[in-house]
């Protein structure tokens, strides 16, 4: 069998074997290049980044682009409602649609396409988004440009989920928190940058460093095995492994050549349902977390304080950011398994601030409880993503790996795209209320 090299393999057998293995059962622990470990950070980082800014400034892409009669504010009636005509959730589907349909095509052709041009492909349409949404002078120009921040985020996650098979296991929670670090550092970023006195597109304007920082970190920084298909599509059928990889279950054979499988349907089916007691809660948990965010953010107002609308709406985002970041950081010290645990308690609090709005009650309780609420959310919804993702690594076949990475990646997605269809008519119920 034919091996793709496209790396130098003599460097990374080198530094592969300077630190020690990891075991299966337990908890990723320190081995491999430890510039691996920084290039998967950052990747996760730049990965998420766009995604997440354009969620920070769904509010203000909507209120200053919109015209006199787009933008309503209905304190002058028996609503106590400030709401845009348009809900936060159209950009939430701008920013997902794309991403789900991806996610879901994907894990059936994307291993034919060589890595090196997926990620240049991720890196164009990151910084096309920023561009397209920083000259737009209309919603519909400006939500395609939230189209292409999607394109690159649900791209570059199939494919670096996808790429940690090719590395030892513990590079997954090196990617959960850099993505985790995407959503306190972008969502901090956009609220730093507004905050100082530049406009909104001046800020994203700024954010094209992103894309930048993502060509570095992948094409200079990552140290490949010489299994990787960078620039050919690979010929082999054999599975992919790092040089230091060793069988995830007792027994289990590799080739000894590295490279990729080529599973059937049927074998693919079969790893799906295996994951489906992952992938369902994980959808659940992103259900109920994009709909506070994209549905009840913008309803949840204090009208007597100093911050703006705007303002509150940007702190709740940076907040929830906060939590997401210190959970998917956290895998070293908690591993969870049961990850239903989290959708139940995500739901219980989709399900509390829903009645708050629906009855008013939460500006007397204070915003330091809604901030507290909102940090939780993110706690849970960041714990859920590195935690499913550690176990199917951790428990999945080394040949199987790479597929079923990239196929449970669409759980989340799957989640949000149901929130963001729910949200908008929910946005037009209460909006509508007098």
């Amino acid at each position: 069998m034919e091996r793709v090299n496209s790396g130098s393999s003599s460097d990374w057998e080198e530094e592969a074997e300077s630190g020690p293995g990891t075991e299966p059962q337990c908890p990723p622990q320190d081995s491999g290049p430890r510039r691996n470990l920084a290039a998967f950070w950052l990747l996760g980082l730049c990965n998420n980044f766009a995604y997440v800014v354009m969620l920070s400034a769904a509010h203000d892409i909507l209120r200053t682009q919109s015209n006199e009669t787009a933008t309503v504010t209905v304190s002058n009636s028996s609503s106590q409602y400030d709401c845009n005509q348009i809900s936060t959730a159209a950009v939430l589907l701008a920013d997902i649609l794309p991403t789900l349909l991806i996610k879901f095509t994907a894990p059936f052709y994307i291993h034919l396409v060589p890595y090196n041009y997926r990620v240049s492909l991720c890196i164009l349409t990151a910084a096309g988004s920023f561009l397209i949404v920083s000259y737009s002078t209309q919603i519909a120009v400006s939500l395609l440009g939230v189209v292409f921040a999607s394109v690159s985020s649900g791209l570059g996650e199939v494919t670096f989920l996808s790429l940690t098979a090719f590395f030892p296991s513990n590079v997954v929670s090196y990617w959960s928190s850099g993505t985790g670090g995407a959503g306190i550092l972008g969502a901090l970023s956009y609220l730093g940058l507004t905050e100082l006195g530049l406009s909104p597109r001046n800020s994203l304007l700024v954010m094209l460093t992103i894309p930048a920082l993502l060509l570095v970190s992948y094409f200079f920084l990552l140290l490949p095995p010489p299994s990787l298909p960078r620039w050919t599509p690979p010929s082999s059928t054999s599975s992919p492994r790092a040089p230091d990889r060793q069988p995830l279950v007792a027994g289990q054979s590799h080739d000894s050549t590295g490279g990729v499988v080529i599973l059937g349907l049927s074998e693919k089916w079969k790893i799906i349902k295996s994951l489906l007691r992952y992938m369902i809660p994980l959808s659940l948990v992103y259900f109920a977390e994009y709909f506070i965010n994209q549905g009840l953010f913008e309803l949840i107002y204090f009208p007597d304080i100093s911050m703006s609308h705007s303002e509150q709406y940007r702190w709740y985002q940076m907040l929830y950011q906060a939590g997401v970041f210190v959970s998917r950081s956290s895998l070293r010290c908690v591993s969870i398994r049961r990850i239903w645990i989290l959708s139940v308690l995500q739901m219980c609090n989709a399900i509390f601030l829903l009645v708050g709005v629906s009855y008013l009650f939460l500006p007397s309780l204070g915003l330091p409880v809604i901030f507290l609420v909102i940090i939780f959310e993110g706690l849970l919804g960041g714990a859920a993503y590195v935690n499913t993702f550690n176990n199917i690594s951790v428990e999945s076949k080394a040949e199987h790996k790479e597929f079923a990475m990239a196929a449970a990646c669409v759980s989340d997605t799957l989640g949000i795209s149901l929130s963001g269809a729910i949200a908008i008519p929910v946005h037009n119920y209460f909006c509508g209320l007098h």
